[in-house]
């Protein structure tokens, strides 16, 4: 093989990396990024001090996404109550974002009130893995990155081109990951907001005796409920 033939080779090798960037990791800082938006120019940063929900979907004028984008929409009001904000994100340019919110508005009556990011040249997608080669490699997959107000990685959500997510469960995510913050617990399985919590397992024999004292809902000694 040719030494122009390597290094050919190589430059496919680079390139297949880039578009296939790594995930970030739940509990590592998320990725930093300047984007053109709907509304204007954004910085990750701009959004410290609260929550943030980065999702991305396919392609714009797409049935499903716009399913979804309704959905999305009906959801914000509960999500600001939160401190949560919503940025949408696919590879299409802001001309095609705006021709589809106006579009939306127009067939649906609905108002997009969150930005959408103008990832033509897939900078963001890259940095956060959106673009998944074994659906597509034009389009970005359906993700969802829940942001800390510390800018820390908390849950990550993968959806096919062919299956809409479920805006409640993003919802009742978030009041889990406030609650865990707030409270120092975990939720179980369907956990939603009045439920009982986890009290986290003891690691010593001390704890033990602590908390079968403490009133807690008790199957075990590391299986403990309580009411917040």
């Amino acid at each position: 093989m040719s030494s122009q033939e390597t290094h050919k080779i190589q430059e496919n090798n680079t390139s297949e990396a880039t578009t296939t960037a790594s995930l970030p990791r739940l509990g590592m800082a998320a990725p930093l990024f300047e984007a053109v938006t709907t509304h204007g120019k954004i910085r990750l940063d701009d959004f410290r001090g609260g929550w943030v929900v980065l999702f991305s979907h396919p392609a714009d004028f797409t049935p499903v996404c716009t399913t979804e984008f309704l959905a999305f929409a009906a959801i914000a009001p509960e999500l600001r109550k939160r401190n949560v904000e919503l940025l949408g994100l696919s590879i299409d340019s802001t001309s095609s974002h705006i021709a589809w919110v106006r579009n939306i508005k127009d067939k649906f009556g609905i108002d997009i009130p969150f930005p959408i990011i103008a990832d033509s040249n897939k900078d963001v997608a890259t940095l956060y893995g959106m673009v998944s080669p074994g659906e597509s490699k034009t389009e970005t997959s359906r993700c969802v990155f829940v942001i800390d107000p510390n800018g820390i990685v908390r849950a990550m959500i993968y959806y096919p081109l062919t299956t809409g997510r479920n805006t409640d469960e993003i919802i009742r995510l978030i009041d889990a990951l406030q609650t865990t913050d707030k409270h120092a617990v975990a939720t179980p399985a369907n956990w939603k907001p009045g439920d009982k919590v986890i009290v986290p397992p003891p690691a010593t024999m001390e704890d033990v005796e602590a908390r079968l004292k403490a009133g807690f809902e008790c199957t075990d000694w590391y299986f403990c409920k309580k009411a917040i």
